[in-house]
């Protein structure tokens, strides 16, 4: 199943996707960077026409004891959003730690400064996605 995958921030947001095999994930590339949710909930929604995703899972970030704050609001409403205009069911993911992942990724790659700003969003859409395909295979089945 072709998926699309969301890290979403207040500055930038990124997108990655996998093959329909669900083996290789990969960042898309350039990260989404306005700022007002309904114009990201339609880059979204053409990136996903675009790669003909069939599936769109978006983090979620929930504090560190698991409770839900104001970003996690702010991304169930985005995925209300993309789900309402893109037609396709969104799934959302607990993205705690993600970005930490990712950069540690860039850190082992090499990647620093200007060039690491510029994908780190994407990076951890990577990192969500590939947790989430991780669930999938111990999950079959399952959305």
């Amino acid at each position: 199943m072709k998926i699309l995958a969301v890290d979403y921030g207040d500055s930038r947001t990124g997108l990655a996707t996998c093959d329909r095999t669900e083996f290789l994930t990969t960042p898309i590339t350039p990260q989404i960077t306005v700022k007002a949710r309904n114009k990201v909930a339609s880059q979204i929604c053409a990136v996903a026409a675009d790669i003909q995703a069939e599936l769109i899972v978006i983090g979620l970030p929930l504090n560190m004891d698991g409770t839900e704050g104001e970003r996690a609001a702010k991304s169930r409403k985005l995925a209300k959003t993309v789900e309402l205009w893109s037609g396709l069911p969104v799934r959302m993911w607990d993205e705690r730690q993600t970005t930490c992942a990712a950069a540690d990724l860039l850190d082992e790659s090499g990647t620093f400064g200007s060039k690491r700003k510029a994908i780190l969003d994407s990076v951890s859409a990577t990192v969500i996605l590939d947790d989430y395909l991780a669930w999938r295979r111990e999950h079959p089945g399952e959305i």
